[in-house]
């Protein structure tokens, strides 16, 4: 008995060590979003057709791999093997990450990794990190970068601005002389809420690199990006900060052969921070009524095309505003003529620069004037408001006012053109300025029903409503039907025996075939009333069914009679009017026997 339970026991050791292990195994469960992590998909047997989790997905960048390691060994007979795929990580993101399952597959099956979770926090103090050149992961002399090697800063021109003031932020990059740069992307760009921005962004091979101080110590600076800022918002408004991922080249406190230090690059997370804009709302005291948000020096300009007009000729009015400020960020204001001149609506037209000192140019308003009928007019003086950053106070601009004499009357004048180029066939041609007047009036109610509370709104509001009893009918009555295994079969055989009689009848001038099909729809007739096999067709069962069921004896017979002779007349002579003959009386005994059966 000691010996049987020794053998089971063995036998279940063996069988836990054969069993697959895959796993994923961290360098750290806890990382700062400047650090790296190692991640080790392990598996004790060869398993094929890799997988890794999407990374990015789950809130990482591969920096690193994949590097696949597999080792083998035998210790006293008995032998281990081990397969692992490496990579090395960069979280792009804080906060609780779950890593995402591995897959491989093995024997046909497949096996996953269980998920597993990292906490990435704060930017910690840069201290030598094996996973940042993965080329070379045994060097152990790596000099830190730290936080005095590479830095990104954003510089605010003014931090305290008015609304519509236009400030700029740079963003530089500083690089110790100990270091160098060999390249950057960007993991996070900065966001302007309530700004409207402009950014001009400097490729590499454009960059200026400038010596100069940082912190006292001699720094490398190059500017990466500008930006031009326009507030529309008073209170302190945040800028989300500028995020680069640097590939900094740093000596590793070795030489080589020919006595020069060594250099590795490592992977630097360097960020602008984010700034707080404290903006101030424009002074109340002193804001004219038709102020519509102008801030920066402006000209004012309302300039007529012409003063005169005759023969219903058009004049175009072009109010005009030049300068620097938020030229695109605000409305020009609008003429206003005599019903006899009538103001089309104005063609905008923009010719504005946007430079790292904010907007110049010029934006204006076309306006089209059609007279109506002779006389002198007048448009009286229009207002442009503004804040002049300069004073600190509100201006206000005034055009002259604008005298226009239309010399004849526009309808008369279309009309002896239409009078002298036309016969008493052709049609009087309307003025341009009328078209939009129809010629016949189609009348309609003012007040009428609309679509809200008429008849049809509620008939489609209520319908779905009223459908759903007849849904719940169908969907119970398809269930029962579905549930009804019997009838089912007995329908389906039924609708075979009909297809086989049916066939039958296509084949009343082939003899064989005729029979063939005229004994299966027999049979199959037999099945849907009797619900009996094929198996049980024997004579005698069929006529004591048959009888049991209220059938008439003689019917029965000829039954019989019939499913005997179709296999005899398959071979015997016949004509054309015996295969009729048996295909009427087929039909007619399966008639019957319908009526019959009970």
């Amino acid at each position: 008995m000691k010996r049987i339970l020794i053998f089971v026991v063995a036998i279940m050791c063996n069988s836990l060590l054969a069993q697959v292990q895959f796993e994923a195994k961290l360098s750290k469960s806890s990382l700062g979003i400047n650090e790296r992590l190692r991640v080790d998909f392990t598996m004790n047997i060869d398993g094929d057709n890799f997988t890794p989790p999407n990374f990015e997905q789950s809130g990482f960048r591969i920096v690193g791999g994949p590097s696949q390691m597999v080792s083998q060994s035998w210790v006293n007979g008995r032998g281990t093997f081990n397969k692992s795929y490496s990579y090395v990580l960069m979280p792009l993101k804080k906060g609780n990450l779950i890593l995402k399952q591995a897959t491989i597959e093995y024997n046909g099956q497949i096996y996953k990794t269980a998920p597993v979770k990292v906490n990435v926090g704060e930017a910690v103090d840069e201290q030598y990190d094996p996973y940042s050149n993965p080329k070379r992961p045994n060097q152990r002399a790596i000099t830190a970068v730290g936080k005095e090697g590479v830095h990104l800063v954003a510089e605010i021109s003014n931090p305290n601005p008015y609304i519509n003031e236009p400030i700029t932020i740079q963003y530089k990059i500083y690089v110790n002389a100990r270091t160098s740069v060999a390249g950057w992307r960007e993991s996070a760009k900065p966001k302007y809420e309530n700004f409207w921005s402009q950014s001009e962004s400097i490729d590499a091979d454009n960059l200026k690199v400038v010596n100069t101080t940082f912190k006292g110590e001699s720094y490398r600076m190059a500017v990466l990006r500008r930006t031009v800022l326009y507030p529309q918002k008073a209170g302190n408004l945040v800028i989300e900060p500028l995020t680069l991922d640097v590939e900094v080249e740093v000596p590793t406190g070795r030489v080589d052969l020919f006595g020069e230090a060594e250099k590795v690059i490592q992977n630097k997370r360097v960020s602008a921070g984010s700034k707080v804009i404290n903006v101030k709302s424009l002074p109340e005291a002193g804001k004219p009524a038709d102020f519509t948000g102008a801030v920066g020096k402006f000209e004012f300009i309302v300039l007529p095309s012409a003063t005169t007009s005759q023969n219903g000729e058009s004049i175009d009015l072009v109010v005009s505003v030049s300068g620097k400020g938020n030229l695109k960020l605000f409305d020009l204001p609008k003429p206003e003529t005599p019903p006899a001149l009538e103001l089309y609506e104005p063609e905008h037209t923009e010719n504005v620069t946007t430079t790292i000192g904010g907007m110049t140019g010029s934006i204006s308003d076309r306006y089209t004037v059609v007279p109506q009928s002779k006389g002198n007019y007048s448009i009286k003086p229009i207002r442009f408001s503004y804040f002049d950053l300069e004073s600190k106070s509100y201006k206000t601009l005034s055009s002259k006012n604008i005298e226009i004499k239309v010399l004849s009357d526009p309808s008369a004048a279309v009309a002896s053109r239409n009078s002298s180029k036309a016969s008493g066939k052709q049609a009087v041609e309307v003025s341009k300025s009328f078209a939009f007047i129809k010629q016949k009036t189609s009348l309609k109610p003012v007040e009428s029903d609309g679509f809200l509370g008429s008849g049809l709104f509620y008939t489609l509001l209520f319908l779905p409503l009223m459908a759903i009893p007849l849904l719940v009918f169908v969907r119970k009555r398809k269930e029962a039907q579905d549930a009804d295994v019997v009838g089912n079969k007995l329908k389906r055989t039924s609708a075979l025996a009909k297809k086989y009689l049916s066939e039958a009848k296509l084949q009343l001038s082939n003899k064989e075939q005729f029979y063939i099909a005229l004994e299966k729809a027999m049979h199959n007739f037999l099945k849907a009333k009797l619900n009996i096999e094929t198996s049980e067709m024997s004579k005698d069962r069929i006529t004591e069914i048959l009888l049991s069921r209220n059938a008439n004896s003689e019917t029965v017979s000829q039954f019989i009679t019939l499913t005997e002779n179709c296999e005899f007349a398959r071979y015997a002579p016949s004509t054309s009017v015996t295969i009729q003959q048996d295909y009427d009386q087929a039909v007619n005994i399966i008639s019957d026997l319908e009526k019959q059966i009970s």
